[in-house]
């Protein structure tokens, strides 16, 4: 990782609801020790080049996790904004309105969840370098998919993706947004969804990150973060 200094405010925003319908209370679950939420905070922690890590919550036990694990709430969430319809770039909108209101407008703004607790510093760092090598104004993570995909139409199916049929080693892979890393200037952003003009896409390994939404998820996460706590205190 070459690192690059900068300048610029980079916010992490956390966005972090206690309840959850799949898994109830995931985010304050233990999961090998600690609370599910804590991971990502930890990873965070580890990033000197962040100006601040912020939560947006609208529980109080949640805040008060955050905030033992080095992050700030510096604002309440509404419980409007917590509702299963809820689309994220609307929780963003709500916390940016908040920090301004504060006097504090960063340049960039990392979006991270509670559901990568295995992501690593190492690809958030590179996040921000292709940010600041490339001037992007969105860098998502993603993995590549060598699918090849149907589309149902009226009385049968169509070929989507490849048009012609290829053997994998051929075919140009997509990219499948898998949701663990969001880097955007708040200037774009600010201007429309989360996706904007100049997007960079940081390629991460298919089994790198595990998207924790349902029990199963949870489950593997577990059983890794517990192989991993015994190697460490095998070597510790």
């Amino acid at each position: 990782i070459n690192m690059k200094k900068t300048n610029k405010k980079i916010l992490a925003l956390v966005p972090i609801k206690e309840h959850s319908s799949r898994i109830p209370g995931k985010n304050l679950k233990d999961l090998a020790g600690k609370p599910m939420m804590a991971y990502i905070l930890e990873t965070l922690k580890k990033i000197k080049r962040l100006d601040r890590m912020v939560v947006s919550t609208e529980s109080d036990k949640v805040a008060a996790i955050a905030k033992k694990y080095g992050a700030d709430v510096p604002f309440k969430r509404p419980s409007s904004l917590t509702l299963p319809d809820v689309i994220t770039h609307d929780v963003v909108k709500h916390a940016m309105a908040e920090l301004e209101k504060q006097g504090y407008v960063p340049d960039y703004l990392l979006l991270v969840y509670t559901t990568s607790p295995l992501l690593k510093a190492e690809r958030i760092e590179q996040a921000i370098d292709i940010a600041l090598d490339r001037d992007s104004d969105t860098v998502l993570s993603g993995t590549y998919d060598k699918g090849h995909y149907w589309r149902e139409e009226i009385g049968g199916w169509v070929r989507f993706y490849p048009i012609t049929a290829k053997n994998s080693q051929f075919q140009e892979p997509l990219v499948k947004e898998n949701g663990a890393i969001c880097l955007v200037k708040v200037s774009s952003f600010l201007k429309r969804q989360l996706g904007a003009d100049k997007a960079d896409v940081l390629i991460m390994e298919k089994d790198e990150n595990i998207d924790v939404d349902y029990p199963e998820d949870f489950a593997a996460v577990e059983a890794i973060l517990l192989e991993k706590n015994k190697k460490n205190k095998k070597n510790g």
